[in-house]
C-alpha cells in the first residue's frame, strides 16, 4: 500500500506494509482472542454427577446485602437479578498472606472492583478494554455441585455481563492447576452451560497483550478534544495503517497527538497490531466500525 506521509515539511512516499491479519487488531479483537485459556477440565466432565435432575440438585449461593442472600438451582439461574447481587465471599487483606489482594478501578462501570492476585488484577484490565462491558461481579456466586456422590464447593472468580452475554471466568496459572481445580472448572462449564452463559479459564495473556493494554490504559479516562487532535488522528489514519511515528506526525502537535491516541486506542476508534510490540513502529489503523463511543 502507497500512502503520502510528510517528512521534513516536504511530501514523500513510504511504502507500508498492508498490516497484519484481522483477529491481530485491538479495535476488533475479543477477549477470548487475547487469552491462554484452559481446555484440559474437558476430561474431567465424566466424574462429575450430571443424571437427569441434576440441574435441581446442583445449586448456587448469592448474596445481595450485609445479611441476605438466596439460593438458586442451576435451572433456575436466569432468574437471579445479577446486577443487584454482591461478592458471595469477602475479600481480605493481611500482612502475612502470600497472594496480593487489591482494587481495580474499571472506566466501563465506573468503580473499583476487587481482585485476589496480580492474575486477576490482569484480567480486569483486559476486559474493561476488550469485553464490551456493562458489568463486572468479583467472587459472584457459590456453586455446589456433585462428583463421585460427594458434595464439592466452588467460587468462580468472576462474572462479567456483555454485550454478547455473561461470561464466567476463572483465573488460574498454567502451573498451578491441580485435578481438583479441573473438576471444579468442569462443573462451573456445565452449569454456565445450562444458563446460556459462556465460560473460560485464563492462564495468561498473548504475547505483547498485556503491555499494549497497560499502556493503552494511561489515557483510558476522557481527554479534552484540545485543537481537534481525534479528528486530526483520525484523517491521517484512514490513510491506511501507519506507524505511530508517522500518525503523530502528521498532526499539528505530535506530542500532544501521542496521548490521545492512546485514548482514541483504549476507546477503540483506532487500533493497532498486537502482533508486535507497542511503540513507535505499531502499525495503527482507523477502526473499519466505530464499536463504542468515546468513554465518559
Amino acid at each position: 500500500m502507497d500512502v503520502h506521509m510528510k517528512d521534513s515539511g516536504a511530501s514523500s512516499v513510504r511504502r507500508v506494509p498492508a498490516g497484519p491479519q484481522r483477529d491481530t487488531w485491538s479495535d476488533s479483537c475479543r477477549l477470548e482472542d487475547l487469552a491462554f485459556l484452559h481446555r484440559g477440565f474437558t476430561e474431567y466432565a465424566h466424574q462429575l454427577d450430571l443424571d437427569e435432575r441434576w440441574a435441581r440438585r446442583w445449586t448456587t449461593r448469592w448474596k445481595f446485602g450485609r445479611d441476605a442472600a438466596a439460593t438458586y438451582s442451576v435451572r433456575d439461574l436466569n432468574e437471579v437479578d445479577v446486577p443487584r447481587t454482591l461478592p458471595v465471599r469477602r475479600f481480605t487483606w493481611r500482612t502475612d498472606q502470600y497472594h496480593r489482594p487489591g482494587l481495580e478501578y474499571m472506566v466501563s462501570t465506573r468503580r473499583h472492583h476487587g481482585y485476589e492476585s496480580f492474575e486477576e488484577e490482569c484480567l480486569l484490565l483486559v476486559a474493561d478494554f476488550a469485553a464490551r462491558l456493562r458489568e463486572a461481579l468479583s467472587q459472584p456466586f457459590r456453586l455446589r455441585f456433585y462428583a463421585g456422590g460427594k458434595r464439592v464447593d466452588h467460587t468462580p472468580d468472576y462474572l462479567l455481563l456483555t454485550d454478547t452475554g455473561p461470561l464466567v471466568i476463572d483465573v488460574r496459572p498454567a502451573g498451578r492447576i491441580h485435578p481438583e481445580d479441573d473438576l471444579k472448572f468442569a462443573a462451573t462449564f456445565e452449569a454456565a452451560l445450562a444458563a446460556g452463559w459462556r465460560y473460560g479459564v485464563v492462564t495468561g495473556w498473548r504475547q505483547h497483550v498485556w503491555e499494549t493494554v497497560d499502556a493503552f490504559s494511561a489515557e483510558r479516562r476522557p481527554l479534552t478534544n484540545v485543537l481537534d487532535m481525534h479528528g486530526q488522528l483520525r484523517k491521517a489514519a484512514s490513510q491506511g495503517p501507519l506507524s505511530l511515528r508517522d500518525l503523530v506526525e502528521q498532526c499539528s502537535i505530535p506530542a500532544v497527538a501521542r496521548a490521545h491516541a492512546l485514548h482514541l486506542l483504549w476507546c477503540r476508534q483506532l487500533g493497532a497490531d498486537l502482533s508486535e510490540p507497542y511503540g513507535d513502529a505499531s502499525l495503527i489503523r482507523l477502526a473499519p466500525v466505530k464499536p463504542r463511543g468515546e468513554r465518559s
